[in-house]
């Protein structure tokens, strides 16, 4: 008799428009493949009626501990897939102790919502290697303060990675999942603890324009001042942009799209995405980060193939992380901003360098309005930028 693997990931996925038959479909290919399921993660179109996809996984995982959200556009290992698709990544096996839990209130009360989803990794079993997953609502301001409140709890002993759920583009609906519920404004969590390694791998295919600039007036993600003058004005002239940016706000917005910031970290560089509108003729940036008064930034600029070749790069790191162990699989989380840069065509050559970059291990995904990758320093917010998670 053929002995069952310690540990195991599989991925199912489905695009079948009747929302309960996609999810149950999705959750039997993804179940399929091994025995003792330990947490299955669900990425879902937003377009799909929550509850339907969630009565379809159940009927088939049960009461496996179960975290998921919803997502503009989710990945699969075919590539990526707009409007009707579930995506379910389920893993198991005696080599992992997982445990779940929920923050309610993401857009009013941060902080105390970051201490919740955090009381999971004390309930998991010690093992070598542990790792939190956080899914928040991308509708929910101040990710950065949850982050907060996960940290108060872990500090530094527990790496976390993530993102933050995009609302569908014709619903504007976000949700969530957790267990059997369907939930909205909350951030839901897993702590994994493996036997085997876990490689997490953050890139983004940006490089940097010029020198850096003082952030002279900021509050939360507005930018008031760069180097004491307008930031918009400031920002513009950096980049050399064209008489249109400075003019029309619309403009300003195509041409900021592929030119966001990055501000420094003691744990390194985090980009923050670069927006206007409601702004622009108060002169002042926005984001959807924190970008610190006092702090420095450099702006930033790419184009297809710079951040095409940083999504191999992510995966490389992460793979390498395993310390020679063959990843099992690959959960990615992928900003939006990207995704547009990309278009249908961009966006199937990153997933393909992606599975090629893991050897052929199945990936699941999705993307997001806001990423997360802490593995030093306090907080681990990111923008405009590819984080994965490889389970060896």
């Amino acid at each position: 008799m053929r002995s069952q693997p310690r540990r195991w990931l599989s991925v199912g996925s489905s695009t079948d428009v009747d929302s309960r038959a996609a999810g149950s479909a999705a959750a039997r290919q993804a179940l399929a493949a091994g025995h003792d399921t330990r947490l299955v993660v669900v990425f879902c179109a937003g377009r799909h009626d929550p509850a339907a996809v969630l009565a379809g996984i159940t009927q088939v995982s049960g009461d496996v501990p179960l975290i998921g959200c919803s997502s503009s556009t989710v990945i699969a290992p075919e590539g990526p897939h707009p409007d009707r698709a579930v995506v379910v990544a389920a893993l198991g096996g005696p080599g992992f102790s997982v445990a779940t839990a929920v923050g309610h209130d993401a857009s009013r009360a941060q902080r105390a919502a970051g201490v919740a989803v955090a009381g999971c990794t004390t309930a998991v079993e010690d093992r070598p290697n542990q790792i939190l997953v956080l899914l928040s609502d991308g509708l929910a301001q101040q990710q950065e303060e949850i982050l907060g409140g996960v940290y108060s709890v872990v500090g530094a002993s527990v790496p976390y990675v993530g993102g933050t759920s995009s609302p569908d583009p014709v619903t504007r609906q976000t949700f969530a999942f957790h267990g059997r519920e369907v939930l909205t404004d909350v951030v839901v969590g897993a702590t994994i603890a493996s036997d085997g390694p876990l490689g997490v791998g953050v890139r983004h295919g940006w490089r940097k324009v010029g020198d850096p600039m003082i952030v002279t007036s900021s509050a939360g993600g507005e930018v008031f001042t760069l180097d004491d003058r307008p930031a918009i004005g400031a920002y513009l002239r950096q980049l050399g942009a064209p008489a249109d940016a400075y003019a029309d706000p619309r403009a300003f917005e195509r041409f900021a799209r592929t030119r966001p910031i990055g501000i420094r970290r003691r744990s390194g560089e985090e980009v923050r995405n670069v927006s206007s509108m409601a702004l622009f003729d108060l002169g002042r940036l926005r984001s959807s980060g924190d970008v610190p008064e006092g702090g420095l930034v450099w702006l930033m600029e790419g184009d297809e193939e710079s951040v095409l070749d940083a999504a191999g790069d992510a995966c490389q790191d992460a793979v390498q992380a395993l310390g020679g162990a063959p990843p099992l699989g690959l959960l990615a989380f992928d900003c939006e901003s990207r995704a547009n840069l990309f278009g249908p065509d961009g966006m199937r050559r990153e997933v393909a360098r992606m599975t090629e970059a893991i050897g052929g291990a199945p990936v699941a995904g999705l993307y997001t309005w806001g990423e997360v990758a802490r593995l030093r320093g306090i907080n681990g917010f990111h923008n405009q930028t590819l984080v994965v998670l490889a389970v060896g």
